[in-house]
């Protein structure tokens, strides 16, 4: 963990930042895709079942390599914000902020006193390598990139306002939840959810925000991308896994008459 945000700086110069999110909830897999060449990688703990000590040890397996971690936690709870920042998170993904007032606790929850109401336990925690960041506690509340999500009709009738909160960064739309939220459950393709979701990003990007989603169709990433966004991801890993694995057992489908594989002799 070295000073400052390099992901935030991207933000904030409108560098498009491509990721990939990690549902596996294991360390070694975060490790392999940290290698894969993609600008973040998003540690899932709303769908996926990490804990604090996986999340922190996808933290330890990604920090060697160049890849920006970024962590979605649960619930935009002040408890929570203070032990993921406190493991060296840096970059956090909020579910569920559906107002600026929402939003607002969550900045102060990022911040140390008086700015905010962070605890203040860094001395003995990973965020200041145990004390040899000196200066951290000067520097950190720069160093936290906030990120939320607006993923209900409710949030984007508030997306303006949420936009205007200080200490927001940019401002994820989940296309899932929104087409839930508008009556299209399971249905993100949906030339309605589809128009809500270009207009949101107009809104975003209009207001010197960052904006961000996933989606795992290759057009529609590069459509987001025209569109201004800057921190799109563009599969998950659990789902890569499963479709390779799937593919490669219906090619050798005992059904269909196919060989069978053996095993490899190691």
């Amino acid at each position: 963990m070295s000073g400052g945000n390099t992901f935030k700086a991207a933000l904030a110069s409108r560098r498009p930042q491509i990721g990939l999110w990690l549902s596996m909830a294991d360390p070694y897999l975060a490790e392999v895709s940290a290698t894969a060449g993609f600008d973040w990688l998003l540690i899932d703990g709303e769908h996926a079942p990490n804990d604090l000590r996986t999340t922190l040890g996808a933290l330890q397996a990604v920090a060697p390599h160049r890849a920006h971690p970024v962590l979605r936690l649960i619930a935009g709870e002040v408890h929570l914000i203070k032990q993921m920042l406190d493991i060296g998170a840096q970059t956090l993904l909020v579910p569920m902020v559906d107002t600026p007032e929402q939003a607002r606790v969550l900045v102060q929850a990022t911040r140390y006193p008086p700015q905010g109401i962070r605890g203040v336990g860094s001395a003995v925690g990973r965020a200041s390598r145990w004390s040899a960041r000196a200066d951290y506690l000067d520097v950190a509340d720069d160093e936290v990139c906030l990120l939320v999500q607006a993923e209900t009709v409710t949030a984007l009738g508030n997306l303006e306002a949420i936009c205007a909160v200080d200490g927001v960064d940019g401002v994820f739309i989940g296309p899932a939840d929104l087409a839930a939220s508008m009556g299209h459950r399971g249905k993100p393709g949906h030339p309605d959810v589809q128009a809500a979701i270009e207009r949101a990003m107009a809104t975003i990007v209009a207001s010197g925000k960052a904006a961000g989603t996933l989606t795992s169709d290759p057009k529609l990433a590069r459509r987001y991308l025209e569109l201004g966004c800057t921190f799109v991801a563009t599969g998950v890993d659990v789902l890569l896994f499963a479709n390779a694995a799937r593919k490669l057992a219906a090619d050798f489908d005992r059904g269909a008459g196919a060989p069978v594989g053996r095993s490899a002799a190691y």
